[in-house]
């Protein structure tokens, strides 16, 4: 099985650059925090706190949940754009630090790889949890400033201070939650991305397979 793992905090460029690696590899790509957006999502719009851990838990075990290159679908409902939108961003690092959610959520990403032989997998613990033995370990980062940046042409309703309180209120939680926090792998790869293209960070990430 050929797993590819790319993690790092929000605006470093994961999406993008996992995508076009995931595409000149010929392997399927994963937005782990996809999912994770996904029980948020699903428990706003049953009119739960996300923040319960009880309820966010029995969403992520009950969750029927799609995520594909173009789209995500939870029960039934295409929450491609809502789960990207401020509400659920901000929601979104309470499920994340639940420990059963993440259990969950992590069993899911395995089954995930194991039925399709590997793939490129984005998130926070994909190389320190998720696959710890993925043959390439890549993890991004960029000034926080540039990531702020990137993420306000993202969220065109928000503006760049409002971005970039919400990036750093986001990186205090996920870096010091105690269920799997976002971490770099000691044998992972870090590429800092400030300033460079997608092209440039892609061709990197390639170098590092030869």
């Amino acid at each position: 099985m050929r797993v590819i793992a790319i993690d790092g905090p929000a605006g470093s460029g994961k999406s993008t650059v996992a995508k076009a690696v995931a595409e000149r590899l010929g392997l399927q790509y994963l937005d782990t925090g996809a999912m994770y957006r996904s029980v948020a999502f699903a428990a706003l719009r049953a009119g739960a706190d996300p923040a319960d851990h009880d309820v966010a838990a029995d969403i992520a075990r009950s969750i029927e949940l799609d995520v594909s290159l173009d789209a995500v679908v939870v029960n039934g409902v295409d929450a491609t754009v809502e789960i990207r939108g401020p509400e659920v961003t901000r929601s979104v690092s309470l499920v994340a630090a639940n420990a059963d959610v993440r259990t969950e959520m992590v069993s899911r990403q395995r089954e995930w790889a194991e039925r399709r032989g590997g793939g490129v997998l984005e998130g926070r613990d994909i190389g320190t949890v998720v696959f710890p033995d993925a043959e390439l370990k890549v993890y991004l980062t960029a000034d926080p400033e540039e990531r702020a940046r990137r993420r306000a042409k993202e969220v065109t309703d928000l503006d760049y201070e409002t971005v970039a309180s919400d990036l750093a209120r986001r990186d205090a939680l996920d870096t010091n939650r105690k269920a799997d926090p976002l971490a770099e792998a000691p044998d992972a790869i870090q590429v800092d991305t400030t300033g460079l293209s997608i092209d440039e960070v892609v061709a990197k990430i390639e170098q590092l397979l030869i």
